[in-house]
């Protein structure tokens, strides 16, 4: 069984494998898998054509269990997209399950959430803290890019999976509401595909 991504980002054709994978191991989830994600432009997420497209593509892809659509909500706000982008995907997936995960302004903002737990990786300053509220504002990447030396810069293709690989997850689940998110959908995911969850998310991610 696997789930099939659909992304905007460069970034996130890497990257989002490596988060979902991590989930399946964190959750013992392991009849799941990950295909290859199907990337998009932002503007086939707007309508709802280009949405129920990939979504077809989507199905027929191998052992396509479950589709998931991600892509950064930039300036605009997720309760207003999301629900919109979910229900056209969902009425082409049935009976397939689909969810929208919008990461609130950038996928970078779980980094910056989690960011001491980063130190040291992919050039991350050792004295590097967490931005106090990782989600209000853009620019998380150039945030990140602050908390690297003065002559580095942050590259989404390269850094935006080893960093997905590496930040501490529980963090990144108290202090980011689109986070919570992602874990949620991710039991609802796995509840689709027919597989309980023990305990999700784990009990030491729920306080500080």
């Amino acid at each position: 069984m696997r789930i099939q991504p659909i992304v905007e980002g460069k970034g996130e054709v890497q990257a989002v494998p490596v988060l979902l994978r991590r989930l399946i191991v964190a959750a013992n989830a392991y009849p799941l898998d990950v295909n290859p994600p199907i990337r998009r432009p932002r503007t086939d997420f707007d309508r709802e054509d280009g949405v129920r497209n990939w979504v077809r593509v989507a199905r027929l892809r191998p052992g396509c269990a479950a589709i998931l659509v991600m892509f950064d909500s930039d300036d605009d706000c997720p309760r207003d997209i999301a629900p919109r982008v979910q229900a056209w995907g969902q009425a082409e997936a049935a009976p397939i399950p689909c969810y929208v995960v919008m990461p609130t302004r950038e996928f970078e903002a779980w980094f910056l959430a989690a960011v001491e737990s980063l130190r040291g990786v992919r050039g991350i300053v050792a004295g590097a803290t967490a931005h106090p509220n990782p989600e209000s504002r853009r620019g998380a990447a150039e945030e990140l890019e602050r908390r690297m030396p003065p002559n580095q810069s942050y590259s989404k293709t390269a850094d935006q999976p080893a960093l997905t690989a590496r930040f501490d997850m529980a963090t990144a689940y108290q202090r980011c509401r689109s986070f919570r998110r992602m874990v949620n959908v991710f039991s609802l995911i796995a509840a689709g595909v027919g597989i309980t969850l023990e305990q999700w998310p784990p009990t030491d991610w729920m306080t500080p």
